[in-house]
Formats: structure tokens, C-alpha cells, sequence
């Protein structure tokens, strides 16, 4: 009667096997599912007609929710929510405040003092002019401060979208470069010349 019982809890263990081990392997298959369907529906955003901010916030609600059934611990996730939040938070931020100062400064024409002395009409000369200016301010300011400063000005400058776009990407990537130039264009090098880890000379 043991030998039986004990064989029929070998048969039940092998066919179901520890549920929570099955339980986290599925979730994390689950996660990873779930955030190639969202990078996916990203990525086709014009063939399904569907906003992709709304598909990106909907997808990291989905991974952390599953993120939080699958983890032992719901304090260690909570930490974890509450800083990556913290970092996001952050940016929003100092996005809303950037984007007020620019519209504060656009309503009061602050930007047609530069627009002014751009004359010219070439694309290939106001190409290099818009890219030295965002590598200059860019080297003294925000990386992100001097892309927003400088797309808004690249609106007033020019109509056809297809240029505006050649030329945002132009923008920044003088912004990224103008920013690792300067040890006060960004935060990761100024904290890293501060800290004496990378020479002033080495830097330029």
C-alpha cells in the first residue's frame, strides 16, 4: 500500500511539477512575450493605427504587474518601482519646465534674433550652422535643453518636414557630441571631472 502510495506522489510530481517554479518560468516567459508584442506594435505603429505612447505605457504596466507576481519578494519590487518612477519622474520634470521656458521664450519672439541673421538658403550651409550652434550651446548647456532650444528654432527656419527631420537628427547628434566635449556640457562627465577620474586635457 506505501510502495503504491509512494509511487502514485512520484507520477503526480513528475506530471505537475513544483507549481511555483512552473509559475515563475511561465511568468518570465510571459514578460518577455509581452514586451516584444509591445516593441512590435511600436515598431508598426503606422500599420496598426495605434498610439504608440499608449502601447509603451501599456506594456510596461503589463511587464511590471507580472514583474510583481513573479517576485518573491513585493517589498524589493516596490523599491525597485518606486526609483525607476523616481527616474522618469524626473525627466518629466525637467522636460515640462524646458519646453515652458522655450514656449515663454518663442511667444515673446526671443528666437528671431537668431533667425534674423541666418540669411542664407542652402541646406548644406544651414546644416553647418545649425549643427556648430547646437555643438557650442550644447557644450556649455543641457544636452536635452539645447536639442528642444534648437528643434524649436529649426521650426522656424524651415517648412518641409523631411528636412525638419534630416535636420533634428543632425541636431542631436551635436547636441551628444557638443555635450561629451565640455566636462559641464553633461552629467555624466561633469561628475566624472569633478571626481577627477577624467583630465580636462584628455576630455577635449
Amino acid at each position: 500500500m506505501q510502495q503504491n502510495t509512494r509511487l502514485e506522489y512520484d507520477l503526480s510530481c513528475c506530471l505537475c511539477p513544483d507549481p511555483c517554479t512552473v509559475g515563475k518560468s511561465e511568468l518570465l516567459g510571459f514578460i518577455i512575450l509581452v514586451f516584444f508584442l509591445g516593441y512590435a506594435a511600436i515598431a508598426f505603429v503606422h500599420t496598426i493605427r495605434i498610439n504608440k505612447a499608449a502601447t509603451a505605457l501599456l506594456t510596461g504596466v503589463l511587464c511590471w504587474t507580472i514583474y510583481i507576481f513573479l517576485s518573491d519578494s513585493k517589498q524589493d519590487v516596490t523599491g525597485q518601482l518606486s526609483h525607476h518612477l523616481g527616474e522618469l519622474s524626473q525627466i518629466l520634470f525637467f522636460l515640462l519646465g524646458a519646453m515652458t521656458i522655450v514656449e515663454l521664450i518663442d511667444a515673446h519672439d526671443g528666437f528671431e534674433i537668431i533667425t534674423q541673421r541666418i540669411k542664407t538658403n542652402d541646406k548644406r550651409k544651414l546644416l553647418w550652422i545649425i549643427a556648430l550652434l547646437t555643438f557650442i550651446l550644447s557644450s556649455v548647456l543641457n544636452n536635452l535643453t539645447t536639442a528642444i532650444v534648437m528643434v524649436s528654432l529649426v521650426r522656424k527656419l524651415m517648412s518641409d518636414k523631411q528636412d525638419r527631420l534630416m535636420m533634428a537628427g543632425m541636431i542631436i547628434i551635436a547636441a551628444n557630441a557638443g555635450g561629451a566635449w565640455s566636462p559641464i556640457g553633461d552629467v555624466t562627465t561633469t561628475m566624472l571631472w569633478i571626481g577627477a577620474r577624467l583630465p580636462l586635457l584628455a576630455l577635449l
